[in-house]
């Protein structure tokens, strides 16, 4: 079978996740949270000596939910928290890291019709994506949303807070020297500043079926 990949870069706060995982849901593809698995290493190294060879992390999908397991513990929940996105960002700098989940995304895009996102699928695990996005939107506009989702798990961050975590973090991620996050040669920049989530949606679905085709019937 001749799977298909939609490959979606951006930077931290863009609404990747949320708005990849129901756009794969509404055309029957497998989301793939590779950020998430960058959490999982990164909530191992808040509280251990960062050992790939003592980590161990699963994925399941359950009721078309990406769970993630860290030695056989569902924190699905526990990455999102706030300090687990800055030790992602720490761990995902570095190059033994990388090497360690490339192959297992790879996989399951060799297996899967996938929506993969993060910040290098275009550029480094999925350079052959049959469709590239690289979604975004300003600055301020991902901090507030971010902030807004903090708040409503009972954080009590600051957006001035998160507003320099999510600078903080831009720069990181498009200056290290490893896999920086930036569009893919051939990306479609889809930039969803003061869009409402449905709208992203919209927008971000049609832009793979434009780009896909007749092809995304036949997954």
């Amino acid at each position: 079978m001749n799977f298909k990949s939609v490959a979606i870069d951006g930077p931290s706060g863009a609404g990747k996740s949320t708005i990849s995982r129901k756009v794969a849901e509404d055309l029957g593809f497998i989301y793939v949270d590779t950020g998430a698995m960058y959490r999982v290493i990164g909530l191992f190294s808040l509280t251990n000596e960062l050992d790939l060879t003592k980590i161990d992390i699963g994925m399941k999908y359950i009721d078309g939910v990406q769970h993630m397991y860290l030695n056989g513990t569902d924190v699905t929940e526990d990455i999102r928290r706030h300090e687990v996105s800055k030790a992602a960002s720490d761990v995902s700098a570095r190059p033994e890291v990388r090497a360690f989940l490339l192959e297992s995304q790879r996989k399951l895009a060799r297996e899967n019709n996938v929506i993969m996102d993060g910040r290098d699928i275009g550029t480094v695990v999925l350079p052959n994506a049959d469709c590239k996005i690289f979604l975004t939107a300003s600055v301020e506009d991902r901090a507030q949303r971010r902030f807004l989702e903090l708040r409503s798990k009972g954080s009590e961050v600051t957006y001035e807070t998160v507003l320099e975590d999510v600078t903080k973090r831009d720069f990181n991620d498009t200056n290290r020297a490893i896999a920086p996050l930036k569009p893919a040669e051939n990306a479609i920049i889809v930039d969803t500043t003061d869009y409402s989530l449905e709208k992203s949606i919209d927008v971000l679905k049609n832009t793979i079926m434009d780009k896909l085709g007749d092809d995304i019937k036949q997954c």
